[in-house]
């Protein structure tokens, strides 16, 4: 069986390169992709300490955050279509006035 320390470091590892992809890129897809990272990351931490402690609380948390996750997802990258549609660029720095 594996430690749970293991998952929290790897969720630790992966949430720091979320942070870094979000801070350090223009892209708004590449931004967008490390965000939801991010939230992969929480969600490997939730599993973890849910299979530790023998709770289903945790396990129930990381379904409506998936749900919310494949929503946020969808409205997204409708947005990123928009954008790119009316500005013809998708980076961030460009787009950042919300006027066509």
């Amino acid at each position: 069986m594996i430690p749970t320390h293991y998952f929290l470091i790897l969720s630790a590892i992966l949430f720091t390169i979320g942070v870094c992809g979000v801070l350090t890129r223009r892209n708004g897809i590449t931004i967008f992709m490390s965000i939801e990272l991010m939230v992969n990351a929480v969600n490997l931490t939730f599993l973890a300490y849910a299979r530790q402690f023998h709770q289903l609380h945790g396990m129930i948390f990381v379904f409506f955050v998936m749900a919310i996750a494949a929503a946020e997802a969808a409205v997204g990258l409708a947005i990123f279509l928009s954008l790119f549609h009316h500005r013809e660029t998708i980076d961030v720095d460009e787009a950042n006035l919300m006027h066509w």
